[in-house]
């Protein structure tokens, strides 16, 4: 069974429309009645469309072809045929559709409700009735449907979070989201427990946080060890990376240069987002000395220490969380909202600041550069 998928490669089609019909009527009592062919119906279109209850693309692995129906020809008495029904391939939040071929990105979907429609369904033709003409009263002509178009896509999710955590495996990142979220990924003492990439919905002071927990990263995972960095792409989208590290191992101090290190082979992006460290398993013992050492060791960063045990620096992470979320959001609306036109400078001469100080101006009055217009003497 396929549990969790994040890529996919779907063949998708969309109908052909109905051909038109050539038809006559033959009623009684109605001699030449004339031409009276339906049209063809329109063929069915591709949609994809966000559904907020879907997490993976599993569903793309077991069903890999979408074909919309093919409109019906038109019939008798100028009767349209039906319309094709369309295809309508859900995904979750944060997919990328992109040419099989090419690799070019088609859409990017980041909104939970949005619906887009991808391949139109072809026309459907033209029955007889519309060839009819003062000179032609009798046409044998009507026009085929349209066809539909196929294309090979390659669908690929990556998951929306607010923060992403990154650390080598057992270091804390699965406890971490179980305390502060619903999630309940696995967690035992070996390596690699997390396989998968794993959501939870952290809510701070009626604000919703979505935290990513990704599967462990060793050195040299971009030259494809341990389980790759191949979900490193599910924190992309993140506003800001929490970087987990275990201060009961030994090698705590290069922790930190080489998680950085395989985020900047994998995408230099990453490395520019911003960031906190957090020390883990503040509760053993010896590991309060080595959280002082691992701040000395990195000046430049913001250093935090927890417990996820004892709740020691909990409340302290929850609150920088919250305070990368609100930044975030202000970045967004300051790029979102246009920014604000400087007024035209006004002409030299005509009593304004351009003519520099002491310029003539309204009648009594004088320019000055401290205070602006005012009375003259």
């Amino acid at each position: 069974m396929i549990k969790f998928a994040d890529e996919a490669d779907i063949t998708v089609s969309s109908g052909k429309g109905g051909n038109g019909c050539i038809a006559f009527r033959r009623e009684k009592y109605v001699p030449r009645g004339g031409p009276a062919g339906g049209d063809g119906g329109r063929g069915g279109d591709v949609i994809f469309e966000v559904r907020n209850n879907l997490r993976t693309l599993a569903h793309l692995r077991y069903q890999q072809t979408y074909r919309a129906r093919n409109g019906e020809d038109g019939t008798s008495k100028n009767m349209h045929g039906a319309d094709g029904a369309d295809a309508v391939i859900p995904i979750p939040p944060g997919t990328l559709i992109k040419n099989a071929e090419t690799g070019e990105v088609l859409r990017d979907f980041t909104e939970e409700t949005e619906r887009w429609v991808f391949l139109k369904g072809g026309n459907g033709g033209w029955g007889n009735t519309h060839f009819k003409t003062s000179t032609n009263q009798a046409p044998r002509i009507a026009l085929d449907g349209k066809p539909g178009q196929t294309v090979r896509l390659h669908v690929e999710l990556q998951l929306l979070a607010d923060i992403g955590f990154v650390g080598f495996p057992n270091a804390g990142k699965s406890s971490l989201l179980d305390h502060f979220t619903n999630a309940r990924p696995k967690i035992a003492p070996y390596p690699f427990t997390t396989k998968i990439p794993n959501l939870g919905m952290l809510t701070v002071d009626d604000r919703d946080i979505i935290l990513a927990d990704i599967p462990g990263i060793i050195e040299g995972a971009h030259e494809g060890h341990g389980l790759g960095i191949r979900f490193l792409k599910h924190i992309s989208r993140a506003s800001a990376l929490a970087f987990l590290i275990d201060l009961s191992d030994d090698s705590f101090r290069e922790a930190f240069p080489v998680l950085l290190s395989e985020l900047r082979e994998f995408s230099a992006d990453l490395t520019e987002k911003p960031r906190i460290v957090v020390g883990t398993k503040l509760d053993l013992p010896g590991t309060a000395e080595r959280l002082a050492e691992l701040k000395a060791s990195l000046p430049t960063e913001r250093v935090f220490g927890i417990s996820v045990y004892s709740r020691e620096g909990i409340p302290v992470l929850r609150s920088e969380f919250l305070a990368f979320v609100l930044e975030a959001e202000r970045a967004r609306e300051a790029a979102a909202s246009p920014a604000s036109e400087p007024a035209p400078a006004p002409s030299a001469g005509s009593g304004d600041p351009a003519g520099g100080s002491g310029s003539p101006g309204p009648a009594g009055t004088v320019w000055t550069a401290t205070a602006g217009w005012k009375d003259g003497d």
